[in-house]
């Protein structure tokens, strides 16, 4: 079964990667997202990283797009994204645009220009004084994150939310556009801070977005075996699936952003973590998780 994987950290990497083109073509990879992440540094360091990424796929054969019309069936196609703090200027994130990148994540787990993360104390978290459960509530996008979102629904680049605060995500929402939270899980089944809450997860599909499932082990389960997380993979989809219905789940591994997963290790896993969604729901379901329905909003707003 084909899959598209909204989210990986191969560009900024350091050691043996998980993400290879050999282990993408041996688990079925249609699509791998490379998101340019950006803690600090600003544009220059995203840039870096787009040039990082041009001459990956120069050197792998993966096949760039730029809309859903690009990809090629039978190649590894890839595509440039971002997160953190990749631009803090409509003249930057025109740029970015520019690069190539068609999904861009708005924060990581520290404040950009563009607004704010879930985490409200990023550094406390860190340090073990505060609860990974203690979700940012107060705070959303700045001013200039707002336009920023504007224009990107007006130039055609999906949103992601993830790793967004409550209101953040709230206020991407209201313009009523499809959006995506590339890698992230449910809060009914693991209370954690980067997690969804039901009602955000509804809010998400009533726009016609999807939540890419993140096989980050802590946001998932206590149970650290291949077991417990692969049971706990199949909780967290079943309840994406249960709050916003069989056009909201998708795929967001954070392949080479986390530890490896003892149930996921790597993209050539992929075909077990497939046919345990589809033994679960059923075949139909388990495709449009892995690819159809975010190649639905790629169309919708990247055309």
């Amino acid at each position: 079964m084909k899959y598209c994987d909204l989210h990986c950290d191969a560009l900024t990497c350091e050691g043996s990667p998980q993400v290879t083109s050999a282990r993408l073509r041996a688990g079925g990879c249609l699509l791998q997202c490379f998101a340019a992440f950006v803690d600090r540094g600003g544009f220059a360091r995203f840039s870096l990283l787009a040039d990082r990424f041009d001459a990956l796929c120069q050197k792998e054969g993966y096949h760039r797009v730029l809309r859903a019309s690009d990809i090629c069936g039978d190649a590894v196609n890839a595509m440039l994204t971002c997160e953190g703090s990749a631009f803090s200027t409509l003249e930057e994130l025109d740029a970015v645009y520019g690069r190539g990148v068609r999904m861009a994540g708005l924060v990581w787990n520290t404040p950009s220009a563009v607004g704010f993360p879930n985490f409200p104390d990023y550094a406390g978290l860190c340090a073990g004084r505060v609860s990974p459960a203690l979700r940012e509530g107060a705070r959303g996008l700045t001013a200039f994150g707002q336009d920023a979102v504007r224009w990107m629904a007006e130039r055609g680049m999906i949103a992601d939310v993830s790793h967004g605060s409550d209101l953040l995500l709230a206020q991407v929402a209201s313009l009523r556009r499809p959006f995506v939270a590339s890698h992230s899980n449910a809060v009914s089944v693991r209370n954690r801070a980067r997690n969804l809450t039901d009602e955000q997860i509804r809010t998400i599909a009533g726009c016609g977005g999807v939540v890419g499932l993140n096989f980050c082990a802590d946001f998932l389960s206590d149970d650290g075996s291949r077991e417990g997380q692969r049971a706990a993979l199949l909780a967290h989809a079943r309840a994406i699936l249960e709050a916003g219905g069989e056009d909201v789940l998708a795929i967001g591994s954070d392949f080479d952003g986390a530890p490896a997963n003892p149930f996921v290790p790597d993209p050539g896993a992929m075909p077990a973590l497939l046919q345990l969604l589809s033994d679960a729901f059923g075949s139909r379901i388990a495709e449009k998780a892995a690819r159809d329905n975010f190649l639905r909003v790629f169309r919708a707003v990247c055309g």
